[in-house]
């Protein structure tokens, strides 16, 4: 009967993003009809008007009856252990989603809908019936916090964006939306008590145009801003609370407050008028700590908790130079007052005053890892960003924390490294990375790995001005992040996600998602066997064609080789590839990559350091692979960033060689704490006891520094020293600055 009649969409092969913990598929399929019946259970209202919803075309009917043929029916099972999880059982006569909680039987409702056709994304099926695979799942999450964030003082969005994002998250099981309301670049939240918020803190006078680090700065003259009413608001909680959504406002403090002192100038150390920031960026106008100011945030907080009923406010506490705290009279006699040692102490007091306001309330804090500074609230959970080491700090005092660390989460960073992809703030996180991910720092014990509560997608929009670019940086990685936080990690596989990822496309298609598409990019990298160089060169996909040239031109699909073992490298080429399917379609982009052999190519080399896990480019052997980092990017895989350390790198060249120059490079970006160091020293052999040392002095993005000098030597050791602590007036003052080296070039 499938067969032959024209009415019945071929059942779907189930490719479910994030991947069920159990899932077996079982013979036949079941029938669905505007005859189905959704059998009602007061218990999952939620679950139960999604699905009506959702499948509104299709007029189904409820029952309160006894009904067990062509049914939907849910189920309440209190023997399901996670609150959060639910059974798909789907047979050919009723479909069942057992749940304890209407929040289960909700994901299992998008379970169900990723078995059905993508068409009905948009109800338009122009099918009377469909078939759905007959299956059993078993499925719950692996962490109870799964959550994205979304920036809106950087660049605002419209109510309908806001909503999309939302139902997107609650596609894929995600719980959580971290609503980022205030910034120095603008306040986002109406606050009837102080109007002044909306009618100047929420608009700047311009917008920078380009990157921060490009040189002149240039700006567009343009008035932008705007904000959400109260009702807006209202609105959006009630629209996420319907898709299982908590949303958490952030209300940044002490720091990233400039657009609030700028409607309030009381609020700041000076009392000085100054304006909403037009640029990214951290500045040095942060909140007082008088009582005055404490008062201000008590009153907002009072409206921001009428409108949001979650559990937790964010409450920022990042990146808050203590530059005026440090010549405040005011602040000065509140360390004194109070007892503190120091300005960090003073921001403990700080966060710990809010804390206890909102504990008063009923609410808990949750702030970035700089709240760690000074010593902890004691109620705070931690957002780590700097990396793992936050989160396993609080974990180890008995806080919970939300794993967010930007080498694996923060999608504001490039995702491919393509010369075309839209200008971003730098770094590079492609899909994989973002799929490796464990939200479980491996130093912390059974114990204490209890306090984490899970991990957040982070989307900061300096660089986003558009909803449609807001989509390009979030998809596909968020489908990854989906995978980590809710499939446990027996469940996952990269290679088998990718598969899964290529079949979702259809559905971000249809429901007009501008995704990414990086499936089909190609990886190289330099290897060297029994001391002969090879470049290999690796594709996602098995069932696609690499094809390959080395005279320069780019390769086509009949006229060149395929690629099947790794390329012999013997002198300086450009490599080009592509991938092609069965039929000779160029799936991907021409991957390109020129190599520069040179006399430490290849050659063994070691770094006293660690490798940072956020920028670690291709390893100590990316400086001597015959490949230059990018001109634009200090993120990509052959730069390498070190942060605050001193660095002694020594190559060995495996014998005495003649030499003449050495030459490499620096990034100096300092708006991202990237800093070229005053000096490289240059020693030669064991025996070598005066070093030829260059002096670096520039303000170029990138900084060259070569050494002219004919030595017969086999080692080469460069020592770099930091920069050092940044200047007050300075991103990241305070803090010791990054370095980023490229490729050593050995002539």
């Amino acid at each position: 009967m499938f067969s032959c009649s024209k009415n019945i969409e071929k059942a779907v092969t189930p490719q479910i993003i994030p991947i069920p913990l159990s899932q077996d598929i079982l013979e036949g399929e079941f029938l669905l009809s505007p005859e189905t019946q959704i059998v009602s259970n007061d218990d999952f209202k939620v679950s139960i008007r999604f699905l009506t919803e959702y499948l509104l075309d299709f007029n189904l009917k409820g029952s309160n009856t006894g009904a067990t043929s062509n049914t939907i029916q849910f189920i309440k099972d209190e023997t399901i252990s996670n609150y959060e999880g639910y059974t798909l059982d789907i047979s050919t006569e009723t479909i069942k989603i057992s749940a304890k909680t209407d929040q289960g039987a909700f994901y299992g409702v998008q379970s169900l809908r990723q078995l059905l056709p993508v068409a009905l994304e948009i109800g338009n099926l122009g099918q009377e019936q469909f078939a759905i695979q007959c299956l059993k799942i078993e499925d719950e999450p692996q962490f109870k916090y799964r959550g994205m964030h979304l920036d809106v003082g950087r660049h605002l969005f419209s109510t309908d964006f806001i909503k999309k994002y939302i139902d997107a998250l609650a596609m894929l099981k995600m719980n959580t939306f971290h609503w980022h309301l205030t910034e120095d670049q603008g306040w986002r939240i109406e606050i009837k008590k102080y109007p002044k918020l909306t009618e100047v803190a929420a608009f700047r006078d311009e917008t920078l145009i380009g990157h921060y680090n490009t040189q002149p700065q240039l700006f567009d003259g343009k008035r932008y801003g705007g904000f959400y009413t109260q009702e807006q608001i209202k609105e959006i909680v009630k629209y996420a609370s319907n898709r299982n959504i908590i949303i958490i406002p952030e209300i940044e403090m002490p720091g990233h407050s400039q657009a609030a002192i700028a409607a309030y100038p009381e609020l700041g150390c000076t009392g000085e008028q100054v304006k909403v920031a037009q640029k990214g960026g951290v500045f040095e106008n942060i909140y007082c700590s008088k009582d005055q100011t404490f008062n201000f945030i008590e009153d907002v907080l009072d409206e921001v908790l009428e409108l949001f009923p979650s559990e937790y406010i964010h409450i920022g506490g990042d990146e808050a130079p203590k530059t005026r705290w440090k010549s405040c009279e005011k602040c000065q006699l509140r360390i004194k007052e109070e007892g503190l040692k120091d300005e960090h102490e003073l921001q403990s007091y700080f966060i710990a005053r809010v804390e206890k306001y909102l504990n008063s309330k009923g609410r808990q804090i949750i702030g970035w890892d700089e709240i760690l500074e000074g010593g902890l609230a004691p109620n705070a959970t931690v957002m780590s960003w700097r990396g793992f080491n936050g989160a396993v700090e609080a974990a180890k005092q008995k806080h919970n924390v939300i794993l967010t660390p930007g080498s694996h989460c923060y999608f504001d960073h490039y995702q491919s490294e393509n010369e075309d992809e839209p200008l971003a703030i730098g770094g590079f996180l492609p899909l994989e990375k973002v799929y490796s991910l464990n939200p479980i720092p491996e130093e912390l014990t059974a114990e204490k790995a209890k306090y984490v509560l899970g991990a957040q997608g982070n989307v900061w929009t300096e660089y986003m001005p558009t909803s449609q670019q807001v989509e390009y940086m979030v998809f596909p990685r968020i489908l990854a992040l989906s995978e980590v936080v809710w499939s446990s990690p027996e469940s996952r596989d990269y290679k088998n996600f990718v598969k899964r990822v290529e079949n979702f496309h259809k559905r971000l298609d249809i429901l007009d998602i501008n995704y990414a598409n990086h499936l089909y990019e190609i990886e190289g990298e330099l290897i060297s066997e029994n001391n002969l160089l090879k470049y290999e060169l690796t594709k996602t996909s098995d069932e696609n064609h690499l094809v390959f040239s080395t005279d320069g031109n780019e390769p086509a699909y009949i006229l060149y080789s395929e690629y099947d073992k790794p390329i012999i490298i013997d002198k300086s080429m450009t490599i080009k590839a592509a991938t092609f399917n069965s039929n000779g379609k160029q799936l991907s982009t021409i991957f390109s990559q020129k190599i520069n052999i040179h006399k430490a190519t290849g050659k063994q080399i070691t770094i006293n350091k660690d490798l940072n896990p956020s920028y670690p480019g291709s390893g100590a052997s990316g400086l001597v692979n015959g490949i230059k980092g990018s001109n634009s990017r200090y993120g990509d895989k052959e730069w390498l960033g070190f942060s605050g350390e001193d660095l002694e790198i020594t190559i060995d060249l495996g014998k005495k060689t003649d030499i003449k120059s050495i030459k490499t490079r620096f990034h100096n970006g300092n708006g991202q704490w990237i800093y070229a160091p005053k000096k490289v020293e240059f020693w030669f052999d064991v025996n070598d006891r005066i070093p030829s040392a260059v002096l670096l002095n520039s303000d170029d993005l990138l900084v060259n520094i070569r050494l002219e000098k004919e030595v017969n030597t086999r080692f080469i050791t460069l020592k770099i020293p930091n920069y050092g602590v940044i200047p007050e007036g300075k991103q990241g003052a305070g803090h010791k600055a990054w370095t980023f080296i490229d490729e050593i070039i050995v002539k």
